[in-house]
């Protein structure tokens, strides 16, 4: 789960080859702001979006796992960009599905789990069990295994050279930081070790193949992007989530928004003293709110996101280029088709 300051966070950076009607994998890592389901699968998760009123404007009014009222960001930056209806499945339920396991990973899984952090034991104090991004990189790693049992090394490798990798965390390490540990550590010494940690996750991605990056603007970010810069065949595109927010709450109704200061579900004060349940008061008229519930945005207001960082003007909300111009280039410069999977019969369980 994310913080109020979701949208001082959700800057993307994104790369990857979009151009053709079959679209590279795509893996996403991180908390709330990319789950899809993660936690559904953790027993004792205290970081779940599995009841109503979540999803109530998903398809069929599914609550997903998903910490929106319907589709997150990441959703919506991935329709808008490609062939994806919508993020590729969680990690765990493909495991808890094996059925589909096999079909699914050479197009792409979701590893993000609400709740959880850059570092190891964020999390674990306020909702017991959650993935952190050490773990999701972990799990990746048993899906490249899988990958290359698959397709072999060579294909395996070229797959995921060209594919994207989302990763959006950092506000729950903040966040915590500020409800724990506030007056045991100095700010300077928190950033360094996100700093630090960060640094070591995007090296052990890149070791395992991963070189188009899309990465959540939390504040290491600009200490950690000149060591991105310097990885062989590394390529992005900066998206400033800030400013868009900023825009949108500075000038709701012009965005179509009536509400920026209360949440659409919850309960008590702003609806922003507990998260959305069933018992929850649920706000009539969803598409007016910019907040779904405490700390998470509605849809509406991921659709204007991901349609700023995609289409947005260069220097306005992205630099130095849009996502959808990157995209152009990278058509040119990778392209890829899909490969078919081999014919020899399907492994039963994932390789661990």
């Amino acid at each position: 789960m994310t913080g109020t300051i979701w949208f001082l966070l959700l800057g993307l950076i994104i790369a990857a080859d979009f151009g053709s009607a079959e679209v590279p994998a795509i893996f996403i890592f991180g908390d709330s702001t990319a789950d899809v389901g993660t936690n559904n699968y953790l027993e004792g998760c205290k970081a779940g979006a599995d009841n109503r009123f979540y999803g109530i404007d998903y398809p069929h009014s599914k609550p997903t796992g998903r910490f929106s009222n319907g589709f997150n960001t990441i959703d919506l930056v991935l329709r808008q960009l490609g062939d994806f209806e919508e993020s590729p499945p969680a990690f765990l339920y493909l495991v808890q599905n094996m059925s589909c396991f096999k079909s699914n990973i050479l197009h792409g899984v979701n590893f993000a789990s609400g709740g959880s952090g850059i570092c190891r034991e964020t999390g674990s104090r306020p909702f017991t069990n959650v993935v952190p991004l050490g773990k999701q990189i972990e799990q990746f790693a048993t899906v490249r295994g899988n990958m290359t049992e698959l397709l072999g090394e060579a294909k395996t490798e070229s797959l995921l050279a060209n594919s994207l990798y989302i990763i959006s965390v950092g506000s729950n390490d903040l966040l915590e930081y500020v409800r724990y540990d506030f007056k045991n550590k100095s700010s300077p010494s928190l950033l360094s070790n996100l700093t630090f940690a960060y640094h070591n996750h995007l090296q052990n991605l890149y070791n395992l193949g991963a070189g188009k990056f899309g990465i959540v603007s939390a504040p290491p970010i600009d200490r950690v992007l000149p060591a991105v810069r310097v990885y062989t065949g590394v390529k992005f595109s900066l998206g400033n989530a800030y400013v868009i927010a900023t825009d949108i709450i500075g000038n709701p109704l012009s965005h179509g928004f009536k509400n920026v200061k209360e949440a659409c579900c919850g309960t008590g004060a702003f609806n922003g003293e507990d998260k959305c349940t069933p018992k929850s008061k649920l706000c009539q008229k969803r598409k007016d709110f910019f907040f779904w519930s405490w700390n998470h945005p509605t849809q509406n207001v991921s659709y204007l996101a991901a349609n700023k960082l995609v289409y947005g003007e260069a220097d306005e909300y992205v630099t130095p280029i849009n996502f959808n111009q990157l995209a152009s280039i990278l058509r040119s410069m990778f392209p890829l088709t899909t490969p078919s999977l081999p014919s020899q019969n399907p492994q039963k369980n994932p390789k661990k």
